[in-house]
């Protein structure tokens, strides 16, 4: 079985969202196994930038549940409990699980570690390449100085949380490769660099999910390689799960354990990249097929295999 069923990070159960009459996503379940790489496409308009709203807590969802476990796994019989008692987070002998649904963004980002980057990147532009991912572990050195007066009288306990900050975001630009750019304004970097400041900011806030929307927008040939290294490398050392939106096939399909596909808010297919290539539907989707020729493109698809 695939890790996205044996060992779920999130689960997503019969998420809706409604803006009045419109039904932006109708129904959606799937999984995102632990330290997978997990692609959410689909036709412009599918919904796909609404269920990572509804993830990272910038909506509530109409209806549906996502449980997420920073620890072990979202067993259901553990989900349906918690479910139960109006808790937004529980522990049990399977795993530490969160509600997203009832959960305010800045809880979900600090307590259920749930990072996101967004389709426009969002640097500050003024400040430094460093400051920006000194920026990301603001929390953390907020409570080290006590909210300030820790900071101002320079006690120990902030200076080694500050020694701390600046030895990971210095170890995020070297591995990024912007370390010579330190001290360089965030806004001069070319685009492709700002794209992979923009994740390394993320990663500063130690994820175990990390929510990319459209990281390879824009990005030349050269860049995507880059990007698609980077993934891998915080998939495979940082054990943290992606779950990104994309456009760009050749990177959904070279990099992605998992992909779901979505059409007009509803899910249309869901398994492996060399499972989603060749399916019928997602193929009709993104040709803008009617459903009642979803047959006549099956057959063509045949053919076209019987001919190679």
């Amino acid at each position: 079985m695939a890790s996205w069923e044996t060992d779920p990070l999130l689960v997503v159960e019969h998420l809706t969202m409604r803006f009045g009459g419109l039904v932006a996503v109708n129904g959606l379940s799937f999984s995102v196994g632990r330290s997978d790489i997990t692609a959410l496409i689909g036709p412009n308009g599918a919904g796909k930038t609404t269920v990572f709203n509804c993830v990272t807590g910038f909506y509530k969802p109409t209806e549906g549940r996502l449980a997420l476990a920073r620890q072990g796994i979202a067993a259901a019989p553990d989900v349906a409990h918690l479910t139960s008692t109006g808790s937004r987070h529980g522990r049990s002998n399977s795993g530490d699980v969160y509600l997203l649904e009832r959960m305010p963004g800045h809880e979900i980002a600090g307590q259920a570690r749930v990072a996101r980057t967004f389709q426009n990147i969002r640097l500050f532009t003024g400040m430094t390449v460093l400051e920006n991912l000194l920026v990301a572990q603001h929390n953390a050195l907020m409570k080290a100085s006590g909210f300030t007066i820790g900071g101002i009288l320079g006690l120990g306990g902030y200076k080694a949380k500050e020694k701390a900050a600046v030895t990971k975001a210095t170890e995020w630009l070297d591995r990024i490769g912007l370390l010579n750019r330190a001290d360089d304004p965030a806004g001069d970097l070319p685009y492709g660099d700002q794209r992979r400041l923009e994740i390394a900011r993320a990663m500063c806030t130690d994820p175990i999910l990390l929510c990319l929307d459209e990281p390879a927008a824009g990005l030349n040939p050269r860049e995507s390689l880059e990007l698609n290294t980077l993934l891998r490398t915080i998939r495979k050392d940082h054990a943290t799960a992606v779950l990104l939106i994309e456009h760009d096939m050749s990177v959904v399909m070279e990099i992605s354990d998992h992909v779901v596909v979505l059409d007009y808010g509803t899910k249309i297919a869901d398994g492996t990249p060399a499972q989603i290539r060749d399916d019928p539907k997602v193929i009709a989707a993104y040709l803008g097929v009617e459903d009642e020729e979803v047959e006549e493109v099956e057959h063509e698809i045949d053919l076209a295999e019987e001919a190679s």
